[in-house]
């Protein structure tokens, strides 16, 4: 007799999960540390509430190290060892190509931390996000920017498709609104060449649409120590400065650096319990709302298994049923326009930065 969907199976095998996490360079394996303990987490409690119809919750982690080539081969390999579903990764284009693979192999995949609104050509049912899109956490900056007085943006942008993306973004945004974007080829200028360029320009702010650490670490550094540059706004709403490392690179330079942060203004009850945990898990480190985002996914994914079983058409039929609590509010997907994946519609979105007074702590400056 078949077990129906979602009844409990006390065989032992395990329900796996695909968790695609950049954990080695290039990729950001701060970022990459964050999302991990996030989908650790919710696993680990998943289990102890007893797990998926009687059955273990499993992680079954591939390190993408921020390059598509090997996350869709990793998507490949999770797909032959039968996981039910994908979850995670952080880099934008390495979860577009993770999203096309499973796309084609039918593979239902939550992602959690990845922005970029196209992250597939077509419309798909097979693929969900947590994270916001990029046109719209980035218009939410742009407005940022605007209400503080700016008006000459420049950008200093390397060659991909995020960034590109990002530019094209303010561009639109800000023309009709008065604003002007000058972009920077940092393929063309030095780190300490710069400088020379925003003055020229008569730029009031700089946006890092750069990597970490470099060149966005040495572009900071010579901003700062410009006199000339004084009063420029420096911007990184990719979100570098989140994470420890940069205040440790950075020092006093790290702060008043707004950049883009999905959290709410205040945790729910469940939010400020899974907050302590992963401090706990991170060795006392501040977690990220990477980290949240990580535990939303499993949370989900794992409310999905337990209601319409494991079969991946299931699963990727019930993306508009869902309604779940998460760490940052309720979570239920929808058709967005522009977006080609089922989408959570919205995440809390804030513009932050490090307080100079203390770089440790963060201050809100723009909700959206």
């Amino acid at each position: 007799m078949n077990t129906p969907p979602g009844a409990a199976r006390t065989d032992g095998s395990s329900v796996r999960i695909g968790a695609l996490v950049p954990l080695t360079r290039p990729g950001w394996v701060e970022a990459g540390r964050h999302l991990l303990a996030g989908l650790d987490l919710a696993a680990s409690e998943v289990n102890d509430a007893g797990g998926i119809g009687g059955r273990p919750l499993e992680l079954v982690v591939r390190d993408t190290a921020a390059d598509p080539q090997t996350a869709a081969a990793a998507v490949d390999e999770l797909a032959r060892l039968g996981v039910a579903a994908l979850a995670g990764e952080y880099h934008s284009v390495v979860a577009r190509a993770a999203s096309t693979r499973a796309d084609a192999l039918g593979l239902p995949f939550l992602c959690s931390s990845a922005v970029l609104d196209a992250l597939t050509e077509q419309p798909t049912e097979w693929v969900a996000r947590l994270a916001p899109a990029q046109s719209h956490g980035w218009q939410i900056y742009a407005d940022f920017l605007l209400d503080a007085g700016h008006r000459r943006i420049a950008v200093a942008a390397e060659s991909s498709v995020y960034w590109t993306s990002g530019t094209r973004i303010l561009r639109d945004y800000l023309a009709p609104r008065g604003g002007t974007v000058i972009e920077l080829d940092m393929r063309a200028i030095a780190p300490a060449s710069v400088c020379d360029e925003l003055v020229d320009n008569r730029a009031t702010a700089l946006l890092l649409l750069v990597g970490h650490p470099e060149p966005a670490v040495s572009i900071v550094k010579s901003v700062r120590r410009d006199q000339r540059l004084a009063d420029l706004l420096v911007g990184a709403p990719a979100g570098q400065p989140e994470f420890p490392e940069w205040a440790t690179l950075l020092g006093e330079d790290s702060a008043a650096i707004p950049f883009l942060r999905y959290l709410p203004e205040r945790l729910s009850p469940l939010g400020a319990r899974v907050e302590t945990t992963l401090r706990e898990r991170l060795a006392e480190e501040a977690p990220s709302f990477v980290a949240f985002e990580g535990y939303d996914t499993v949370a989900v994914l794992a409310d999905v298994l337990r209601s319409h079983g494991t079969d991946r058409a299931r699963t990727a039929e019930s993306w508009p049923r869902i309604a779940v609590e998460g760490t940052r509010g309720r979570i239920q997907f929808s058709r967005t326009p522009g977006i080609s994946v089922w989408q959570w519609a919205w995440p809390p979105v804030q513009v932050v930065d490090r307080d100079p007074a203390e770089p440790g702590r963060f201050r809100i400056l723009h909700t959206g």
